[in-house]
């Protein structure tokens, strides 16, 4: 079994209260869930109004599926231009 995970941090400059994060990270969660096959949710920052942590991770049996999944998953996410990416992390192991 393979395991990828991926956490990103993203910043909103013109962002200026909870409620604007919420319906910015609500958007971004719904839209990676329709498209692609993976779990995400808020993992941090909960409280800071500008920044968001997401987490991503995705299971199956061949390892570069699950990168190719969690890339393609980054490029939507910085595709849409809601935030911007602050900094990422990948990690893929075999269990």
């Amino acid at each position: 079994m393979v395991v990828g995970t991926l956490k990103i941090e993203f910043l909103l400059f013109d962002n200026r209260s909870l409620k604007g994060k919420r319906k910015v990270v609500r958007s971004m969660i719904d839209k990676v869930k329709a498209r692609f096959n993976v779990s995400i949710a808020e993992v941090g920052s909960n409280d800071k109004w500008q920044k968001i942590e997401l987490g991503i991770s995705a299971v199956g049996n061949d390892r570069r599926h699950i990168d190719s999944s969690l890339n393609h998953t980054l490029k939507f996410l910085e595709s849409l231009y809601l935030a911007q990416i602050v900094d990422t992390e990948m990690e893929i192991f075999n269990l």
